[in-house]
């Protein structure tokens, strides 16, 4: 998709935590400016506010958290509904 220079509206990120990142990468790619993609599990029971959990998927939504929070290409949000989204929209 990326190849043929399609562009989305919306991405809806929702699979194996470990590889979020790549995903949101992926994501950001095909998505115009303005597009929207949600991130759900951004809160994980709340063990992503816990440092002392240190499983490999508590940690990668914790490190996603924090790039979207700090990520100029995107204005994003953290929704506490339910176990969390994550709304980023592509500047």
């Amino acid at each position: 998709m990326i190849s043929s220079g399609r562009s989305f509206d919306f991405a809806f990120i929702d699979a194996d935590k470990k590889n979020y990142d790549s995903y949101y990468e992926a994501c950001l790619r095909l998505l115009r400016s303005g597009g929207l993609i949600v991130v759900d599990n951004a809160l994980w029971g709340g063990q992503v506010m816990d440092s002392s959990f240190t499983d490999a998927d508590t940690v990668a939504i914790r490190n996603l958290n924090e790039k979207i929070r700090d990520d100029e290409r995107v204005d994003a949000s953290l929704l506490s509904v339910g176990d969390g989204v994550y709304l980023a929209r592509k500047r």
